[in-house]
């Protein structure tokens, strides 16, 4: 399939826990992201990076830091993403934190498309202020992209309110306890699961029931590493605990990406929480680099 595709950087940390990810889409270009695209035979352009923001605490707003500096950068995203889109062209937007996904989504609306979000991470990010007292907005992107109660209208009117059978998780590695709050949530909302164990079982069956839960003619995917089983890629800002449930394989996950991208639907890639610190030599990104790039060229 033919697809012309264009990189766009978001340098962010905004929404994280801890500096670091601000860095990922310069060390992944470093890697050969983009030249690795490029030998793989496909058509890339590279649109630099949006204005960035270092993560820094936010004593102010406990439950929601550095929420205007989120903000900011998901409307820059928007406005890249839109002008992608307008020139006929496919994103792949490397950041940075995972709440540049509401940014995608409202270059997407903003170029009057309503795609569905297939999101790959090990957990929704369906908590809001009201049930992250930590305040890291990484982890609440779909949150206020549904709109759930206690979102902040600055973060959710960037992007398009988005309706729960637009959404499928996958490959999430929730625990296994009752009263898991995202576990919880994805069932109370009826957003369609795909789970680690359900990949683990099956990658090829997986990505199949994910791509028919997916409704509409476009879906956006969202690839946080932090889906991956850490000590398989350790590049993940947040690490898995190695317990039961564990994270994907390198090879589950991006034999899902290759499936994903060949459905005639794809309309995007979202990469994010790569953070460079926590990868041990320089050749541990440039072997995921080379692994993505093999995945989209598949």
């Amino acid at each position: 399939m033919s697809r012309r595709w264009s990189v766009l950087g978001a340098p962010s940390s905004a929404g994280a826990h801890t500096p670091g990810l601000e860095q990922g889409p310069a060390a992944l270009r470093a890697a050969g992201l983009v030249s690795n695209l490029r030998t793989a035979g496909l058509d890339v352009e590279d649109r630099g990076d949006v204005p960035g923001f270092r993560w820094r605490p936010d004593p102010g707003r406990p439950n929601g830091q550095n929420a205007p500096a989120v903000a900011a950068v998901a409307e820059d995203v928007a406005a890249g993403v839109a002008a992608i889109l307008a020139d006929g062209r496919t994103p792949l937007v490397v950041g940075g934190d995972c709440s540049i996904t509401v940014g995608v989504m409202a270059g997407f609306d903003r170029a009057t498309y309503e795609p569905g979000l297939l999101y790959m991470d090990g957990g929704p990010d369906l908590f809001t202020p009201e049930t992250r007292p930590n305040g890291n907005l990484d982890a609440m992107g779909v949150g206020h992209l549904l709109r759930l109660p206690g979102c902040l209208i600055e973060v959710a009117s960037v992007g398009p309110p988005l309706t729960t059978d637009r959404v499928v998780s996958y490959g999430d590695a929730l625990p296994d306890e009752a009263h898991d709050h995202e576990r919880e949530l994805l069932t109370e909302l009826s957003i369609a699961r795909i789970s680690a164990a359900d990949v683990h079982r099956d990658v090829h069956q997986a990505a199949v029931r994910a791509l028919a839960a997916i409704p509409g003619p476009s879906f956006v995917l969202h690839f946080d590493v932090d889906v991956l089983r850490f000590a398989d890629m350790p590049i993940a800002d947040v690490p898995d605990s190695g317990g039961d449930p564990v994270g994907l394989s390198l090879h589950e996950a991006l034999t899902s990406v290759a499936l994903f991208a060949r459905d005639p639907r794809f309309a995007a890639l979202v990469l994010t929480e790569v953070n460079p610190d926590h990868a041990p030599d320089a050749d541990v990104l440039a072997d995921f680099a080379t692994a993505l790039a093999t995945a989209l060229a598949e």
